[in-house]
């Protein structure tokens, strides 16, 4: 194991990173500039202090996390919030204020953004509190002062800046009263004792969170995201990580346009099948869409290239022609050297497809459905694959999308 491979799983192992969600040569050059910081002579001398030095881990995880948000970014998330909030049901809750979770909060966008619509819906200010959560300590630090730059607005509407805001020399400062309603702490989902610490919340948001996981953290991230929600509580994902959520004790809210989950199943379906290991000595039964690959020619094929002399079209050529493994290694050295992209994950997801690797597949295409929601190929790959694994619910819900898709490009 190379000393960056061990960086990668020290990363992986505190903040449930997965170094192929964002490339090894982004990892890298964050390990670079923190290696110039601390004045280290080695690659290897730094993993060393590294691992030894729970100060500099936090920095080199402040170098990792680049913040990418603004104020309601989500708009129609925030109005099934609001519509949630205002139902009969919450407005009779015992202790009157509803408790609502932003993990992670960043630099402060998103938590405040729900304040401020909660209270433009008109719900009184000591009904609801906002715990707004985050590993970067430096994010932490922009929240609380609450000042923001032009790129934190965007879209046409920004009324509610006049509302909200005032205007300084620095920039516009988030104003008092969505200001009392949030309150930010450093934490980490993955801690032992972070469900402990936190309590239950009537709705939480953790979206663009679950897809930088590996598929064993997602299971860890989901189970404390499980404890944290009051029965019957809401929880807002991004649409690449809606499918996730239908294996566990949750139920898509239908009449919602935001991804957005019922704690609790609908009784009126049957649960997941559990995703079993395929039987290798039985074939795939056959489906109505056509396999990702063909099969493997009878002859010779040739030797194989360096991934930065190929395209990504030519490394799917290489599992076209059954060379999985070439097609593996090459779809990764692309990922290193040009960075995450929707199409590299696509392509990585097809050929763990062929290689009969089900759930690496499912994972990679919603990478790409992260960083494009309306990929179709995606959508239609990772409804069969949940199909493959026994995950109808799942499969429907995608295959639904693209159809929806398909649908809107078709009209004139």
């Amino acid at each position: 194991m190379t000393a960056l491979s061990e960086i990668e799983s020290l990363l992986k192992r505190t903040m449930g990173l997965d170094a192929a969600s964002i490339g090894s040569s982004a990892i890298e050059t964050a390990v670079r500039h923190r290696i110039a910081a601390c004045q280290q002579p080695t690659l290897g001398a730094y993993r060393d202090f590294v691992q030894s030095s729970e100060q500099e881990l936090q920095e080199l995880i402040e170098a990792i996390v680049v913040p990418e948000t603004w104020f309601f970014r989500d708009r129609e998330a925030l109005a099934a919030l609001t519509r949630a909030a205002l139902e009969p049901s919450a407005k009779k809750r015992a202790q009157g204020a509803l408790r609502l979770l932003s993990l992670p909060c960043s630099t402060g966008e998103e938590p405040y953004s729900i304040a401020m619509a909660l209270l433009d819906a008109g719900i009184a200010p000591d009904r609801f509190h906002v715990d707004a959560v985050d590993i970067s300590q430096r994010a932490l630090v922009l929240a609380q002062a609450g000042i923001y730059g032009r790129n934190a607005f965007r879209g046409a509407d920004l009324a509610f800046r006049q509302r909200y805001f005032e205007t300084t020399d620095a920039g516009w400062r988030i104003g008092e009263a969505p200001r009392q309603r949030v309150q930010f702490r450093r934490g980490n989902v993955l801690d032992a004792d972070f469900v402990s610490r936190l309590g239950v919340y009537d709705a939480i948001f953790c979206r663009n969170v679950l897809i930088y996981f590996d598929t064993a953290t997602q299971q860890r991230a989901l189970a404390a995201l499980a404890a944290l929600l009051a029965p019957d509580g809401l929880l807002f994902v991004a649409p690449a990580e809606s499918g996730l959520l239908l294996g566990y004790d949750f139920r898509p809210v239908q009449e919602a346009a935001a991804c957005v989950f019922r704690k609790g199943r609908d009784t009126k379906s049957a649960p997941p099948k559990p995703l079993a290991r395929r039987d290798a000595s039985r074939p795939i039964p056959p489906r109505a869409a056509a396999p990702a690959f063909s099969a493997p020619p009878s002859k010779k094929p040739e030797p194989s290239a360096p991934a930065s002399e190929r395209t990504l079209d030519e490394i799917v050529h290489l599992a076209d022609q059954g060379r999985l493994a070439d097609a593996d290694r090459q779809v990764r050295e692309y990922l290193d050297k040009h960075g995450p992209s929707a199409a590299a994950f696509h392509a990585l997801g097809l050929v763990c497809g062929a290689s009969d690797r089900a759930l690496d597949a499912a994972m990679y295409y919603r990478k790409v459905l992260y960083l494009e929601p309306n990929h179709h190929d995606a959508l239609v790959h990772l409804a069969l694959t949940l199909e493959q694994l026994g995950d109808a619910a799942g499969a429907r819900l995608f295959r639904d999308r693209a159809l929806r898709i398909q649908a809107r490009e078709k009209r004139p």
